[in-house]
């Protein structure tokens, strides 16, 4: 049975062809309590310098987030989190190309990121269905990546289960106003997941392709690579590697990433071969 194919998208004046080859997007974290300690709190000039550098490295859109979601992580309030996210979306904005987009679960932090020319949702409490936050991205007629997340451990089949709740939410985000061409799902790799349930997902990806939406992955420096490797988080970059060529092969879209340049690579090598794609200078 053939699967659905999603719509295009564009974004920020950029078309995202689906199934062409994978989009890359390179994380910028403006928090001093990153899981992945690259945190630019407080730092304008550097978070500027580190999104100049994702682009000229290929990244195809750049996911901004001024609070972190690790376990365990600090709750930051509303007035906390556009402080640190503000001053670097003024400075970044202008000097960058692609889109930007915001991680964040708050409406009030989102609403204020897109007056200020953000493009692009990025909710790690997706699965929540938000009215507030789904009405906002309908209203301003943006992409919104929507992320499975729980609270608890809890799954009958962790890959049926998330798909279920990944087609319940998405269908509210429909109802919502959100057009389809404009949704994204991510199976929210190491949220509300043990390693294994991680494992299981990663084994199964192509299962999530009966959705109809592009599909995102993020598996970047996370503790279940460093949990197979036994490796702390600044030495993962073979393991995440490893997972975005799997990912690619059994059907991701977008692959969420630290380390732009060598994901990239990565990236169209297995394109070449999954998708066929070939760069500009090909010649045979």
């Amino acid at each position: 049975m053939e699967l659905p194919k999603p719509e295009l998208m564009t974004c920020r004046g950029k078309d995202f062809i689906w199934g062409t080859r994978t989009f890359i997007m390179g994380i910028i974290n403006l928090t001093p309590d990153s899981f992945s300690g690259d945190g630019f709190t407080g730092n304008t000039k550097a978070a500027l310098g580190k999104a100049i550098e994702l682009e000229a490295m290929g990244a195809d859109i750049i996911d901004i987030g001024a609070e972190s979601t690790r376990p365990g992580h600090s709750v930051v309030s509303i007035d906390e989190e556009l402080r640190r996210l503000l001053p670097a979306l003024d400075a970044i904005l202008p000097r960058v190309n692609v889109p930007v987009s915001i991680d964040t679960y708050k409406p009030e932090v989102a609403k204020r990121a897109l007056d200020v020319g953000a493009s692009m949702l990025n909710h790690v409490w997706g699965v929540l269905g938000d009215a507030e936050m789904l009405e906002l991205a309908a209203l301003r007629q943006i992409p919104i990546v929507l992320m499975h997340n729980q609270l608890t451990l809890s799954y009958v089949d962790p890959v049926n289960d998330v798909i279920s709740s990944l087609k319940a939410t998405t269908d509210r985000a429909l109802k919502a106003g959100i057009e389809s061409k404009n949704i994204i799902i991510d199976p929210g790799f190491g949220f509300g997941k043990t390693a294994d349930h991680n494992i299981e997902i990663m084994r199964r990806l192509q299962e999530f392709k009966t959705l109809p939406y592009p599909l995102l992955i993020g598996t970047s420096r996370k503790s279940t690579i460093g949990l197979i490797l036994n490796l702390p988080v600044n030495e993962r970059l073979e393991g995440a590697i490893s997972t975005v060529a799997l990912s690619v092969a059994n059907g991701a879209d977008i692959v969420r990433v630290h380390d732009v340049q060598e994901t990239l690579r990565a990236s169209r090598v297995a394109d070449a071969i999954v998708r066929n794609w070939r760069p500009d200078n090909w010649i045979e």
